[in-house]
């Protein structure tokens, strides 16, 4: 036993994790029992996806080390194999020599992953949040769960995923369901206007508009660029609406399908295209939406929260826990359209399945009484369903 503080590493790899673990960050940062430090790495540290480091750095936490992984977006498997090895490598250096009590790790990434794998041969406990989701459509399906049994600590979105990490072996006793981070950042967040928001972007918000973000299916193959050009066939058709388009992660065919988005935003004026929105651009331009469009996981569990509809194309987010604003649709042209005629008739009152916007209070609590001044075993028993 003792009383020092404990030393916690919160690994970063996109723009994405960092927005929804940063409340939960900043109140680590502010405890008198831990010392809260940052590995930035992924594609925070490149410029094609908005050099999104910059992001975290103004918000004035430590960040120990900036450890750079890929040179730019990876296209095919081999160019993933080799990101993955670097971090496995660059990691266990770095814990190495950092030496942290325990390491914060969110999701369900190729890149976190491996940063879970250098933890598990460093004999660091890991702390997990947002495990037991299920993303039938996405390679990150089996990241998740590979990273759930390589962590001590579980932090879950809802009951049902709380039990699912359960039933994949772990003890109930460190398996709690907190809500989803996400739903926190919406409920305090304050926005922009809709006028500072459209001088934020260069572009004028005079019509309605959606947001769109659509990634790569990672489990299907070479379907990204066609699906993408069934979106766009909708956007196009709908001058009288205005799209602001964020940008797809680094995952196979990401690069791609963002060459793709820059070269119909030069023909198509209603459109903007951005590498990153950043937290509060992100959360402002949804506030004053018609919708949002895409397979990114916020439009599943934030967007609820604004009552806003959300259109969810195709298979990347299957099996995950929708709230009734998700309008699913197969990538098609038809029924995308379809899918958005319903989406701007949306009228219903919304309530959101992952939290009530109290998380991360929740995991302070709950991190501190599971390490600070506590001897951990590693030694894990497999819990077996009765």
């Amino acid at each position: 036993m003792t009383d020092k503080k404990l030393k916690i590493c919160a690994v970063t790899t996109t723009r994405a994790d960092y927005g929804i673990m940063r409340p939960l960050l900043l109140k680590l940062d502010k405890c008198d029992w831990c010392d809260l430090v940052l590995a930035v790495t992924g594609t925070h540290l490149l410029k094609a996806f908005g050099h999104t480091i910059d992001e975290v750095k103004k918000d004035g936490l430590k960040i120990d080390k900036q450890i750079s992984i890929m040179s730019k977006a990876n296209d095919n498997a081999i160019e993933t194999a080799t990101i993955m090895s670097k971090t496995v490598l660059k990691f266990t250096e770095y814990f190495a020599q950092s030496k942290p009590d325990v390491v914060l790790l969110l999701g369900d990434r190729f890149e976190t992953f491996e940063v879970a794998a250098a933890c598990t041969i460093s004999r660091i406990p890991v702390i997990h949040i947002a495990g037991g989701e299920t993303t039938q459509g996405a390679v990150d399906e089996v990241f998740r769960h590979s990273i759930t049994k390589m962590s001590y600590l579980h932090l879950a979105s809802t009951e049902a995923y709380k039990n699912r990490i359960i039933q994949l072996g772990e003890d109930p006793k460190r398996v709690y369901n907190t809500g989803a981070l996400g739903v926190e950042n919406v409920l305090k967040v304050e926005c922009l206007s809709k006028e500072e928001l459209g001088k934020a972007l260069n572009f004028e918000l005079d019509k309605p508009y959606g947001v769109v973000t659509f990634h790569p299916v990672t489990l299907e193959n070479n379907s990204a660029i066609s699906q993408l050009h069934e979106l766009l066939n909708v956007l196009h058709k709908h001058q009288e609406m205005k799209f602001i388009i964020t940008k797809a992660n680094a995952d196979l065919s990401g690069e791609k399908i963002n060459a793709e988005l820059e070269e119909f935003a030069k023909t198509n004026k209603n459109c903007i295209v951005v590498s990153s929105l950043g937290t509060l651009k992100y959360f402002s331009a949804i506030k004053y939406s018609e919708c949002v469009i895409g397979n990114s996981s916020s439009g599943i569990v934030e967007v609820p929260s604004f009552g806003k509809p959300t259109i969810n194309i195709g298979d990347r987010q299957k099996g995950r826990i929708q709230a009734n604003s998700t309008i699913n649709c197969r990538p098609l042209e038809a029924d995308i359209e379809k899918a958005l005629s319903k989406a701007l008739k949306f009228n219903k009152e919304v309530i959101n399945p992952y939290g009530d916007g109290k998380t991360s209070d929740k995991m302070v609590k709950i991190i501190k009484k599971t390490f600070y001044g506590k001897d951990i075993d590693l030694k894990k028993v497999f819990f077996d369903l009765k």
